[in-house]
């Protein structure tokens, strides 16, 4: 039983913090990535002419890829997109008045859309800060910036701006000029540690005004997070044995040729409004939106926009969990 304690203790401690674990995952992994791209597969031109774009690409590029998977892999990204712009709405997808996630959600889903790349830009910026603390990408790319070998340069031998592309590759010639690479180095190094604690600064503060302005306190905000967590729990398990169900039923009288029995399922509406973005309404908190769904007054009320509802930054976790991705404890 000791071992099956610690293995609790354990998976209760991942439940608590799962947030943060993942995020520090992302940022290893992404950290991980940059130095073996930096030893293995980067390796400069060392020519006026490829020096700068070259360093840029490994610098920029992983970070923009790093960045648009950060939406793909959000469940919150899917709430939003997926139906935005379905036919038969009565209006064309190009004006955006049918979507029923961020194009007609006005300034909700602005801020849906500004919390979504918050999340998302933690592994590019890792991934730039890493680089510059490295050094390998930033010392390239600056190499072949005519605008810093002006600057370099300046009263240094004449051959200094030709010969500092070749000063990565330790090939430089001209007296002084490869001391330069130790420069390029302490320049991205200082930008690395600037961005890093630029990052570290925001991030508190976006974070210090979510928790002060919360409509909820701080104990409701963690029965809330449990609320969700056992809520997709249970839905993914009622799914799958409601799926089961009704595809056993459907097999079996296709194989003995009789109608199937009647096995109901939630109407396309009823999913539709549960995978809408949540909203917050003071008046009536429901903890998630099949939570609101169920509880509303009318069968054909409409669970998705009540007066006085609004996206509130601190309850982001509500839409950020994902049936398909839900732990089985």
């Amino acid at each position: 039983m000791e071992p099956m304690k610690k293995l609790q203790t354990v998976l209760d401690l991942y439940l608590r913090h799962r947030d943060a674990l993942g995020y520090g995952l992302v940022t290893l992994l992404t950290a991980g990535g940059e130095r073996i791209f930096s030893t293995a597969v980067f390796q400069c031109p060392c020519s006026a002419t490829w020096n700068l774009a070259y360093g840029l690409v490994f610098l920029l590029v992983p970070a923009l890829a790093l960045f648009l998977l950060g939406y793909v892999l959000s469940a919150r990204t899917w709430r939003l997109l997926t139906g935005c712009c379905k036919p038969g709405a009565g209006t064309s997808c190009t004006s955006c008045t049918s979507c029923t996630g961020c194009c007609n959600a006005g300034q909700r889903g602005v801020q849906v859309c500004a919390q979504l790349t918050g999340a998302a830009a933690i592994a590019p910026l890792t991934w730039v800060a890493v680089a510059l603390l490295g050094g390998s990408f930033y010392e390239c790319a600056a190499s072949g910036s005519r605008f810093l070998a002006r600057r370099l340069c300046l009263d240094r031998d004449p051959q200094c701006a030709q010969q500092l592309p070749l000063v990565p590759c330790n090939k430089a010639q001209a007296p002084g000029v490869q001391d330069l690479l130790m420069d390029l180095k302490a320049q991205s190094q200082v930008l690395g540690w600037i961005l890093i604690a630029a990052v570290i600064v925001c991030v508190l503060i976006i974070v210090s005004i979510t928790r002060c302005v919360s409509p909820i306190s701080f104990l409701q905000l963690s029965f809330w997070k449990i609320y969700v967590e056992q809520e997709q729990k249970i839905l993914k398990s009622q799914a799958t044995e409601h799926a089961s169900e009704l595809a056993k039923e459907n097999v079996k009288c296709f194989f003995e040729g009789s109608h199937p029995k009647e096995v109901n399922t939630p109407s396309i509406e009823a999913w539709q409004q549960i995978s809408s973005v949540y909203t917050f309404n003071p008046r009536n908190q429901y903890y998630s939106m099949l939570h609101k769904h169920v509880n509303r007054k009318e069968k054909n009320q409409s669970s998705r926009s009540w007066e006085g509802d609004a996206v509130v930054p601190v309850l982001g976790f509500v839409d950020a969990h994902d049936i398909n991705a839900t732990d089985v404890l």
